[in-house]
């Protein structure tokens, strides 16, 4: 693992436009299980219940949702791990130009990496979005106003359904982001893949335009990936650990 750190340290330490694709394996070290991991969202819920089709017109699908987001779904107390804050700090240095992240925690945001240049492919759990006005509600209105279980959240200026701003199984991904995103992906020289499995498209699409535009790929992940061939670099460890080494050395070395 030290000779791919020290690899990965040479081509980002000399690089001067890094775009960084995170997924769930970037945030398990804050506490929050992967989807389709042990204890993740899946293990405990059906996927169908999470369709954009059975939200809108099942009153009890709707109750289900805003039970399990009230009994521990909020992720409004998950803090930034090593992996976040070592980000942060590649943002610093000015060399990160974009953050793709699937997540929808709000901890890149938290750990201070700046809102312009993260792209949020599948939206933030910490927004609801009014379906009929569009007036939007932290999500923390969920544990304050609507304690009680058999209550369903609705807009306060015209009653319209809420929904956590985030994108539900049958909804395309918000064009104008992954545009962006891809976009970025062909210019960089450096792409950075943190804890994905690259198995969700369109978004993995992403780090396959920037190998395609001739950037690097390094990948930092716990396990195979989808596009473990296409990578320059392979790192299979904690991310924490890793990005934390990883801008170590880059500073160490003055790049």
């Amino acid at each position: 693992m030290n000779e791919s750190i020290d690899k990965a340290v040479a081509l980002i330490g000399g690089a001067k436009k890094v775009v960084v694709f995170t997924g769930a394996g970037i945030s398990t070290e804050s506490g929050i299980p992967d989807f389709r991991g042990p204890g993740g969202l899946w293990t405990r819920y059906d996927q169908d219940d999470f369709t954009i089709s059975n939200f809108l017109h099942s009153d009890a699908t709707r109750k289900k949702l805003w039970q399990g987001m009230r009994d521990g779904g909020l992720m409004d107390d998950a803090s930034p791990n090593a992996a976040h804050l070592a980000l942060v700090e590649l943002e610093k240095m000015g060399k990160l130009i974009s953050l793709v992240t699937q997540n929808v925690d709000n901890l890149h945001q938290k750990a201070g990496n700046s809102p312009e240049l993260i792209r949020e492919l599948h939206g933030n759990m910490q927004m609801l979005i009014c379906l009929h006005c569009g007036r939007r509600y932290p999500v923390t209105i969920v544990r304050e106003k609507f304690a009680d279980s058999e209550s369903v959240p609705a807009c306060e200026v015209c009653m319209g359904i809420l929904k956590p701003d985030v994108v539900f199984f049958g909804e395309a991904l918000p064009q104008d982001v992954l545009s962006r995103a891809m976009m970025e992906a062909n210019q960089c020289e450096i792409m950075l893949v943190i804890g994905s499995s690259l198995v969700v498209y369109p978004a993995a699409y992403v780090p396959v335009q920037a190998k395609q535009a001739g950037a690097k790929m390094i990948i930092v992940n716990r396990g195979p990936t989808e596009q473990d061939h296409l990578a320059d670099i392979r790192i299979d460890a904690a991310a924490g650990e890793v990005m934390t080494s990883i801008i170590e050395k880059i500073k160490a070395a003055g790049s």
